[in-house]
């Protein structure tokens, strides 16, 4: 599954910076937990990956991975539905320095 609206640091096949990070933040956000899966225009990407936003109560996971500085917002029409919000946060977390914008 693809969390929609944004773009974190890679593990696999290369591990980048603050990659261990924003999986072990994801893991600790969603594992064990019961999500609820949000869907905008499509259903999957061209890689076949289910295109969802996620929500643990009223945790936006995909936003809380940006507000921790582990996520970047960005933008994959059609699926844009929160696309304003993603970025104001990201503009924030960016400024404040948090994670991989630490200064």
């Amino acid at each position: 599954m693809r969390y929609i609206g944004i773009d974190t640091p890679e593990t696999y096949p290369r591990l980048e910076d603050y990659g261990m990070e924003a999986w072990q933040a994801n893991r600790q956000l969603v594992e064990g937990k019961e999500v609820r899966l949000e869907k905008d225009i499509s259903e999957t990407d061209k890689y076949d990956r289910l295109l969802r936003y996620v929500y643990v109560d009223d945790t936006f996971v995909n936003a809380e991975l940006v507000k921790l500085g582990l996520a970047e917002a960005k933008a994959y029409p059609p699926d844009t539905k929160y696309q304003d919000y993603g970025h104001s946060v990201d503009y924030i977390c960016h400024q404040a320095g948090n994670g991989m914008w630490a200064k």
